[in-house]
């Protein structure tokens, strides 16, 4: 082993050793990648609410709110695949050209077969990523879809506490932790109007007369 790594290139010695550290690092990064895009938190209520039906009085700062977060993690999911991508380049290209050198390729043959490589693990990664962010997402309910929604309380709200109301999100009726907009509690049954999502797991409500 050191006699085949002795008789190897100052330069071949330094493309293995790239790879070897980009190997570990690529690996890690995918590793973490997968199992954060195998999260999620929202439980999904499979029962029908006869209740609930569509109000298209929505808040215009909530839709705006909303938007912003959205562009935001897609900011950062971009910059996330971006490292993604530069690492499979680099992890495929130190490969391509340590292996290329050592089979007797030139340096400059090497290097340019090992960019081609490096190019298409760059392409590869960057779209087998995104299609994973973009399935997870597919089957995560949007909890800001709620907003300006009518549901009903399914759990008492307390006064500067939280329950559970029943509301439409993403299509589907669904149980959301729920504190109230006033300081009044508000009981199982009310018929209430989502006001703004608190945080990616629980919205706010107030109560509505039932025949509006």
């Amino acid at each position: 082993m050191m006699d085949w790594w002795n008789g190897l290139t100052t330069l071949n010695q330094v493309f293995f050793g790239c790879a070897a550290f980009f190997s570990v690092i690529f690996l890690w990064q995918f590793i973490s990648s997968m199992i954060g895009l195998a999260g999620g938190e929202v439980d999904v209520e499979a029962d029908v609410d006869t209740d609930v039906d569509v109000d298209t009085d929505i808040d215009l700062d909530d839709i705006e709110a909303h938007s912003i977060e959205e562009a935001a993690e897609s900011a950062v999911a971009f910059r996330i695949l971006s490292v993604r991508a530069v690492l499979a380049f680099c992890t495929l290209f130190s490969w391509a050209a340590a292996l290329y050198m050592d089979s007797g390729k030139s340096t400059g043959h090497a290097i340019v077969l090992a960019t081609a490589w490096g190019l298409g693990a760059w392409l590869f990664v960057a779209v087998l990523l995104h299609w994973l962010r973009k399935l997870a997402e597919t089957g995560t309910p949007q909890i800001g879809t709620a907003v300006g929604r009518r549901g009903t309380v399914y759990v008492d709200i307390p006064a500067a506490g939280q329950g559970e109301v029943r509301v439409l999100v993403s299509g589907a009726v669904t149980l959301v932790k729920a504190r109230g907009a006033g300081d009044s509690p508000i009981e199982a049954g009310t018929p209430v109007r989502v006001v703004r999502t608190l945080d990616s797991t629980s919205i706010e409500v107030e109560p509505v007369d039932s025949e509006q």
